[in-house]
């Protein structure tokens, strides 16, 4: 199965000030839309080198959403790696994360960003009711 649709993300104003140079954190808050409808918080963890297009990032993500009609929670864990311009995305339901409806998924997202509008497509499976 696969869901798609559009976020869009938002810096929270009360994420802790970096500590460490080179290294950041943020806090953001996304509002998801499509198939998969709902809110999430992303907490990130950033490093920047000084080579121009080389960088790393990585996040743990909550959702509280609901997935074709489905309502529950879960989380993300993702990664991204930037060598010299070169990116390599992985997005993936943290195992064992969903709960109420979303008990027993898995999956993994991949993501397109044309015209900075996020586009997404969620590959996941759900056991049956």
């Amino acid at each position: 199965m696969n869901a798609s649709g559009t976020f869009t993300v938002q810096p929270r104003a009360d994420a802790p000030a970096q500590t460490v140079p080179d290294i950041g954190r943020m806090v953001l808050d996304k509002r998801w839309s499509g198939e998969l409808d709902g809110h999430s918080v992303v907490e990130m963890l950033t490093c920047m080198t000084p080579v121009a297009g080389s960088a790393v990032y990585v996040a743990i993500e909550t959702v509280q959403a609901v997935l074709n009609g489905r309502q529950g929670s879960f989380a993300f864990f993702h990664t991204g790696v930037s060598e010299r311009g070169r990116q390599r995305l992985t997005y993936r339901v943290v195992p064992d994360s969903g709960s109420g409806g979303l008990a027993g998924l898995s999956g993994e997202l991949t993501l397109n960003v044309v015209e900075g509008v996020h586009h997404y497509t969620l590959d996941y499976t759900l056991p049956e009711t």
